[in-house]
């Protein structure tokens, strides 16, 4: 149960790399910054696409920290409502049974008042921690959704700038020149913005 936001981010912005972030200026912008042509010759020429480290911009950018926070806190809620329920269902299936080995059960009545009342608990403590499992769940997705769209407009707009035929999600391949990654960059810019929105 204790996976970090971060893991569950990381998945959805693995998506977005394969499928927008790879072609985010598949038809060039005119008003863009030309591209630069790498002669083949020029050894030195940088290949005219870029990478992001998901990982690290998911521990570094504050939206995705500030979610993960939020996360924790559900997450530890939920535990808490759960060991809070635990507890009084085992405290009273003790109960019960220490009546049962000690005959202080004057009647079967008395007897069924108290598994009815266990039973309603069990029912009470399912409904409860369900519905706040349901809460993390939808949290999650929407905090999810929110970096995942938030990255993926950032590097569009940053892209606008720089031309690039292609910026890659480093998970999608073996081996990178570290030459070419952006994510500082990408990163300062998205906490710039954040800033701003929070300020």
């Amino acid at each position: 149960m204790k996976k970090k936001l971060y893991t569950v981010l990381g998945i959805a912005l693995a998506l977005a790399a394969g499928s927008s972030l790879a072609s985010c200026d598949g038809s060039k912008d005119e008003s863009a910054a030309p591209a630069r042509k790498v002669a083949v010759a020029d050894s030195l020429a940088l290949p005219n696409y870029r990478y992001v480290d998901m990982d690290t911009l998911l521990t570094r950018y504050i939206l995705a920290k500030d979610y993960n926070e939020e996360m924790i806190r559900m997450q530890n809620n939920l535990e808490a409502e759960t060991k809070k329920h635990q507890t009084s269902l085992q405290s009273l299936a003790s109960q019960i049974q220490n009546k049962v080995q000690n005959n202080s059960y004057l009647s079967q009545e008395s007897f069924d008042t108290d598994q009815q009342k266990l039973a309603s608990m069990q029912s009470n403590a399912e409904r409860s921690v369900g519905m706040m499992q349901q809460k993390y769940a939808e949290a999650a997705a929407k905090a999810q959704q929110a970096v995942a769209d938030s990255v993926t407009a950032f590097i569009e707009k940053y892209n606008k700038k720089h031309g690039y035929d292609a910026i890659f999600n480093k998970a999608a391949a073996l081996h990178f020149n570290p030459a070419l990654d952006i994510t500082d960059e990408i990163v300062e810019g998205l906490n710039a913005e954040y800033n701003k929105v929070k300020k």
